[in-house]
């Protein structure tokens, strides 16, 4: 059954030597990634990251977080474009189930080597679940969507497409309901005030529709790239489509990250103050301004704007931006909650504490990157024809 429906449903064509040297290239970065966390376990977290008691979360928390959030985005919009049948994204909305999958399973590389004891999450999380902590109902419902995703893709293979929506809603759901937990981790911790309030899940599903939007229009770009065709009507109808919600997100997010910040001024928690001049006028200034806002925001909108989304290169390049801005707002995100020491005014300490990412949480991260990226690539070789017909959802 499983070769029938590969038969069925795999593109060879796409098998291209240069495809296979990015395939494989792709998957030595995760394996190097692999390799690093592996290190790290041997010789301790504590020499080999550079997170301290003060700054325990650091790059590999963000870049677990930019993963989850993406993948909760293109579920939520493949799970959409399912529901409402007809409608112009539909064309691209088996492309986003996979692309969904294959980016969690990049989040869940980066977070398992994060861990240090990741065997131990996988026992007591059934053992002894703590059904208070977000963490626990965050990891519990991304777990329980990859397995709806899974089971969804394999019915559009078979074509059972009633189940597949079913399916569909049903991994959407529990998307949000692990999306919004992840948002609460940060918001309910009342001693990081930088973060504690009820804007921030709010905030994080607002943008897995912007980067799920983003990563759809980039991939299906480089899926018709690597095939070396010009783009289909009903496909660039969907990108198209896709950018249409990628403006609107970036115009909300804009609107969001303003008043997030005018609520720091005018009101709440010194430290709260302190953490957001990290970002305007401190250490974090020139990651904030010159990627996040101008980068990732300002400039992503112009060119959409500009180009009326006519032009599929450029809603590649604007969507590529904005990735780079959402990885790197995760990181900014992550690292002002702690950047301003708890005690701060204490014992002589100092405004802000230091973190710079080592060299193995870099290399842990490429493991996220490699993992989905090599997905792609084989999606694109395995699920071709499944991608090219949106069928009767």
């Amino acid at each position: 059954m499983i070769k029938s429906i590969l038969a069925d449903s795999q593109e060879m064509e796409v098998a291209t030597p240069g495809v296979n040297k990015a395939t494989l290239l792709f998957g030595l970065l995760a394996l190097l990634g692999v390799g690093a966390g592996i290190y790290a376990q041997v010789v301790g977290h504590h020499h080999a990251f550079a997170n301290t008691r003060e700054m325990p979360w650091g790059l590999l928390i963000s870049s677990y977080a930019f993963f989850a959030i993406t993948s909760t985005g293109l579920c939520l919009l493949a799970a959409i474009s399912h529901l409402f049948g007809g409608n112009r994204m539909a064309p691209i909305a088996n492309r986003m189930v996979f692309l969904s999958i294959a980016t969690i399973m990049g989040a869940f590389s980066i977070i398992g080597l994060e861990l240090e004891n990741p065997h131990r999450m996988l026992l007591y999380n059934m053992l002894s679940p703590n059904l208070t902590s977000n963490i626990w109902w965050m990891g519990t419902l991304y777990s329980m969507a990859v397995g709806f995703m899974f089971v969804e893709f394999f019915s559009i293979l078979t074509r059972q497409y009633k189940m597949a929506v079913t399916l569909g809603v049903m991994g959407a759901i529990a998307e949000v309901l692990a999306n919004t937990n992840l948002g609460a981790v940060f918001a309910t911790l009342a001693g990081r005030p930088f973060w504690y309030g009820a804007q921030l899940p709010i905030y994080f599903l607002s943008c897995a529709f912007m980067s799920g939007a983003a990563a759809i229009i980039i991939f299906s770009y480089f899926a018709y790239k690597i095939r070396k065709e010009e783009m289909d009507t009903d496909t660039f109808n969907g990108v198209q489509t896709a950018g249409k919600v990628l403006t609107l997100m970036l115009f909300l997010i804009s609107v969001a990250t303003i008043w997030r910040f005018i609520a720091f001024y005018v009101g709440g928690a010194e430290m709260a103050r302190t953490a957001a001049d990290a970002l305007t006028n401190g250490p974090l200034s020139f990651n904030f301004w010159a990627i996040e806002i101008a980068f990732g925001l300002a400039i992503p909108m112009l060119l959409l704007s500009m180009t009326k989304l006519r032009s599929v290169p450029m809603m590649a390049i604007a969507s590529a931006m904005v990735l780079v801005g959402q990885f790197i707002s995760r990181f900014d995100l992550v690292v002002a909650g702690q950047i301003v020491p708890e005690f701060t005014g204490w014992s002589d300490l100092p405004t802000y504490l230091h973190y710079v990412p080592s060299i193995t949480e870099m290399l842990v991260t490429c493991a996220g990157f490699g993992v989905a990226c090599a997905l792609f690539l084989l999606g694109e070789r395995f699920f071709g024809n499944t991608f090219r017909d949106s069928g009767h959802h």
